[in-house]
């Protein structure tokens, strides 16, 4: 699994013209799947994201995470995170896990992000959908994390 993540001071996702759902200040993350991906990757994960500490403290630090600020999260479907442009101009998503495998993952991964959060359900985007996210990068603080890199 590959994430962004972005620190934010506001996020929504709309679908077909309407806000299907938003945000105020925390975290918009971005979430691709590919076919290896496990539950031992959302749970590497959740706990990552919700340890990151990426909000400023009083001294102007970043050493908070999305919990101690009381922020909220957003997560996003993303198959082309997954992307390979390693050949030409077009990029290959053969990477990417067919809705079998991912649709599965992402719902396990808002269920267990919710638990890690406190929080009975995470907004979020809709699997496959053509879906216009907006967001204003608080910072900018933009992070990615790959499940398959822990080093």
């Amino acid at each position: 699994m590959r994430v962004v993540v972005q620190r934010v001071s506001g996020a929504s996702v709309a679908i077909g013209g309407r806000v299907h759902s938003e945000i105020g200040h925390g975290l918009l993350v971005l979430l691709g799947v590919t076919h290896d991906d496990g539950v031992d990757d959302i749970d590497w994960l959740v706990k990552k994201i919700s340890g990151l500490r990426i909000f400023d403290d009083d001294a102007g630090v970043m050493n908070l995470d999305v919990r101690q600020v009381e922020g909220e999260v957003l997560v996003v479907s993303q198959f082309t995170l997954m992307a390979s442009t390693k050949r030409g101009n077009r990029p290959s998503y053969i990477r990417a896990a067919g809705e079998d495998i991912a649709v599965p993952l992402y719902e396990e991964f808002l269920k267990r992000l919710a638990g890690a959060l406190g929080k009975a359900e995470i907004p979020a985007g809709v699997f496959g959908a053509d879906m216009k996210v907006s967001l204003v990068n608080d910072g900018p603080v933009t992070i990615i994390i790959d499940s398959k890199v822990r080093e």
